[in-house]
């Protein structure tokens, strides 16, 4: 391996690294259940606005 491949090997391990801490640090978390997306809310009825347990 000479110094011009080894060169080219060290700066696509520095842009790899960099690279993955962007990733890393940009990701957001998702709140699940947010905006009533994971139960189903009852609209009508006697039991309104209250969570269904299941589905019908």
């Amino acid at each position: 391996m000479n110094k011009f491949e080894f060169k080219n090997l060290v700066k696509d391990l520095k842009d790899n690294l960099k690279e993955r801490s962007f990733f890393k640090v940009l990701r957001k978390e998702v709140e699940t259940g947010a905006n009533g997306t994971q139960d189903y809310v009852v609209k009508k009825g006697i039991n309104k606005d209250s969570i269904a347990s299941t589905k019908q």
